[in-house]
């Protein structure tokens, strides 16, 4: 195994879901929830958006698709670490996935205690 700093976005994602596949279906419900706020509600997010390192709009079209893939590959996502990691955590889908593992913990969404701590180790160092 590479050493953690050494682990790119998919791999970090990947062991993750290896080591807490239980928690993964209600990420993927959240995470949704989040898709569906920001597109029902532009304009809350837009007044809150403020000196973010992109627009707000580059930032609607990660949500978007994000949520296209949940809705496409749906159990998969669930099932497969390498479909959870390569679909949802390559290219700058990582920036929203990772926004939406450090909401989901610390609005203490996840069951298992665990999880937040492999979130902040993997994903937060």
């Amino acid at each position: 195994m590479q050493p953690l700093k050494a682990l790119n976005n998919v791999q970090k994602a990947r062991l993750l879901h290896a080591l807490l596949m239980h928690e993964i279906p209600a990420f993927l419900i959240y995470t949704q929830q989040l898709c569906t706020y920001m597109r029902e509600n532009p304009d809350e997010v837009r007044k809150v958006w403020v000196n973010q390192l992109f627009g707000v709009d580059f930032w609607f079209g990660l949500a978007d698709e994000a949520d296209r893939k949940i809705k496409r590959y749906g159990k998969q996502l669930e099932k497969s670490s390498a479909v959870f990691s390569d679909q949802l955590f390559d290219g700058y889908g990582a920036l929203y996935l990772n926004h939406c593992l450090t909401t989901y913990t610390e609005q203490g969404k996840h069951n298992d205690p665990k999880f937040k701590i492999a979130v902040e180790l993997l994903f937060n160092p």
